[in-house]
């Protein structure tokens, strides 16, 4: 089973060292990522298991770094093969299941992807997909977008 964690850092070097940092120090294996920068900030979505991810974040906000969502996130082996990505999302939006993220993770050709209808999702892709779910936990951290200078 696998959990999304989208945490918020400052955009400068090192950020993103000092998140591997945190979570390396807490024991947690980040199994995926994806970064994005914008406005002085950056969003990094860090893929872990499910047991791991109360430990990831409370690593995380005690670093100072906010996590400002958690959620279930599928992970779907895919074939790799031209086509495939367009093969697996179009059988999901058949289904009328809207992906709100996915990205690649280390090892594999594997796609995670996240959606509010997880149940749908599960359901287009049950057989001979292999597919991984983690339980989504609410996010409480307020004022996510204030990190220290």
């Amino acid at each position: 089973m696998s959990t999304d964690l989208a945490v918020i850092i400052n955009d400068r070097p090192g950020e993103l060292a000092r998140l591997g940092e945190v979570t390396g120090q807490a024991g947690v294996n980040i199994e995926g990522l994806a970064a994005f920068t914008g406005d002085g900030k950056g969003i990094v979505h860090v893929l872990v298991d499910d047991t791991a991810a109360p430990r990831c974040r409370e690593a995380l906000e005690s670093a100072g770094m906010g996590v400002a969502d958690e959620r279930p996130v599928l992970v779907v082996d895919i074939e790799d093969r031209p086509g495939t990505l367009g093969e697996l999302t179009r059988q999901l939006a058949d289904a009328n299941v809207n992906i709100d993220l996915a990205y690649t993770i280390f090892g594999g050709v594997k796609v995670v992807i996240a959606t509010d209808d997880v149940e749908s999702a599960l359901a287009v892709l049950e057989g001979p997909t292999s597919v991984r779910v983690r339980r989504r936990e609410e996010a409480g951290a307020a004022s996510i977008w204030d990190q220290p200078g």
